[in-house]
């Protein structure tokens, strides 16, 4: 009977290591930082409590019996917690990704049950201690996430280290290479794809992929994506608090630098808008130190209350160094002129959105002061596709069109998305969305307005979160919008669950910001 208590002390260990499956989940997914992780630990899963205290009190008697109970319970435990993580990755927006920092861990907590099922069996006298250690780690597996992530630290510092000097080894070998970052509260990822792009069509150039804006995502850049004879290597550069940017630039040293905006972006970690604007131009401290050329974007309030003297400016005012006459938008794109060392250049472009003019503005005159030809400049804006899930139009359910713009999480651009569904004339416009995030105290007011501007543009509004999309519904509600057509649902799925069935060739369905899944709970 002794060994059926040692069965069900595996089972409850092995539901635990299942537990985990999500808890590394949303760590990875919060990059390892335990704020917001901290707030799902709280929402999680309080069923395992209720049955880890049961256990404890079939175990108070000690009757022959609690034994095959407690082999029992432990079954069921470690098959509902393997059950439901598969549904989990299954319906993830971003499953848990494998990487070998994951695989540390997991190898970390599994040592650990391990001693526990081991001690039980040298400590007789002690084995309901262990057993009543090994349901306690089951009630609070997110708290034991951390203690694994607290153990792990001083190794995955080393490892990071290791992977850094490699890196720097590595930059080290192409002294004459070019560098050049772009950062902004928005618009960089879009912006280094572009100014890629356009210097593509005369040099090498290595770009940092996807949303690689980290310390870490640069590093793996280097190391893994670095292409053979790079000439001009595109950084982009993402922050979440001060000295995040200095990070990267002490990495990779710029001489050239984009700063493409300053707004409220991740308050709940920078606190204020002079952090983000300290931040952001730790770039274009590098930059000036280097004796480099900065490009700043004045049409951004912030930016141009804080421009440094030599940077060029950009924007829609004619006072700038380059800037932008001439424009027409439609909802195919727009044609526009680029105004920069007294030159004019007519583009056209397929993108969408007036931000993307100023994208384009600028990485015009970065490839002009690179020396690449105008004719070649031209073609290449004209060939320009959008960013993945940003403003990224698409066919859709049903013959329906898509502007997908998932990746989009900040005020100005979700209200730029908007208006550009606004410019699909004689369609039905619907949009899908949970609203924006890391905004502080400021996050209500934003989506507050973001659901005054739905409710004058669209004919159908999907609101995804019950809880997280009430100052949306508040703001749509202030607008003569139809509350028939304003729809409330738990999930993305949900929302395509509810729209399929309407949805034809003359509709067009805006996705905005497909929020991950470390928001939705």
């Amino acid at each position: 009977m002794i060994y059926l208590q040692f069965a069900g002390l595996v089972l409850v260990c092995l539901g635990t290591l299942y537990g985990l499956v999500r808890c590394f989940h949303m760590l990875q997914q919060n990059s390892y930082k335990t704020k917001r992780y901290m707030m799902f630990g709280k929402t999680a899963d309080k069923g395992r409590l209720i049955v880890c205290l049961l256990v404890a009190v079939l175990l108070l008697p000690l009757a022959w019996w609690v034994y095959p109970a407690f082999l029992g319970i432990g079954f069921v435990v470690s098959f509902l917690r393997f059950a439901k993580n598969k549904i989990e990755q299954a319906v993830a927006i971003k499953p848990l990704v494998y990487t070998a920092r994951v695989k540390r861990q997991f190898t970390t907590a599994l040592v650990l049950l391990a001693a526990i099922c081991v001690l039980w069996f040298v400590f007789p006298a002690l084995r309901l201690l262990f057993v009543g250690i090994a349901l306690l780690l089951y009630a609070v597996t997110p708290a034991f996430a951390l203690v694994v992530l607290w153990l792990n630290a001083p190794l995955e510092k080393a490892v990071a280290q290791h992977y850094i000097n490699h890196a720097k080894r590595i930059l080290k070998k192409s002294p004459h290479m070019k560098i050049l970052g772009v950062t902004g509260s928005y618009g960089k990822t879009t912006t280094k794809f572009i100014i890629t792009r356009l210097l593509s069509e005369k040099y090498t150039v290595t770009v940092t992929p996807e949303s690689f804006n980290t310390p870490m995502g640069v590093v793996r850049t280097i190391r893994e994506k670095m292409k053979s004879g790079t000439e001009i290597f595109v950084v982009e550069m993402g922050a979440k608090r001060v000295g995040d940017i200095k990070e990267i630039c002490d990495l990779v040293h710029p001489t050239y630098g984009v700063i493409t905006s300053v707004g409220p972006q991740h308050l709940d970690t920078f606190h204020t808008i002079e952090n983000i604007v300290k931040t952001k131009f730790e770039l274009a401290d590098t930059v000036e130190r280097a004796k480099g050329r900065l490009y700043l974007n004045c049409d951004s309030q912030l930016v141009a209350q804080n421009k440094r003297a030599g940077a060029i400016c950009y924007g829609t005012d004619p006072a700038c160094q380059a800037y932008v006459t001439d424009l027409t938008c439609h909802e195919g794109g727009s044609a526009f002129t680029v105004h920069y060392q007294e030159e004019c250049i007519p583009v056209t472009t397929r993108l969408l959105g007036s931000h993307n003019i100023l994208n384009i503005t600028v990485a015009v005159a970065v490839a002009r002061d690179f020396d690449v030809p105008v004719p070649d400049i031209q073609y290449a804006v004209s060939t320009l596709k959008p960013t993945e899930h940003r403003l990224e139009v698409k066919s859709f359910i049903g013959g329906a069109t898509m502007i997908d713009d998932a990746y989009n999480a900040n005020p100005e651009g979700c209200l730029e998305a908007v208006n550009v569904l606004g410019r699909f004339e004689n369609k039905k416009k619907i949009i899908v969305t949970p609203g924006l995030v890391e905004l502080g105290e400021k996050e209500a007011k934003f989506n507050f307005d973001l659901g005054v501007r739905a409710g004058q543009v669209c004919d159908q509004i999907v609101l995804v979160g019950l809880n997280r999309s009430k100052p949306i519904a508040d703001g749509v509600r202030s607008t003569d919008f139809c509350e028939e057509n304003l729809h409330i649902v738990a999930s993305f799925k949900d929302a395509m669950a509810l729209l399929s069935p309407t949805l034809d060739q003359n509709c067009v369905v805006l996705v905005e910001n497909d929020l991950p899944d470390n928001y939705l709970y």
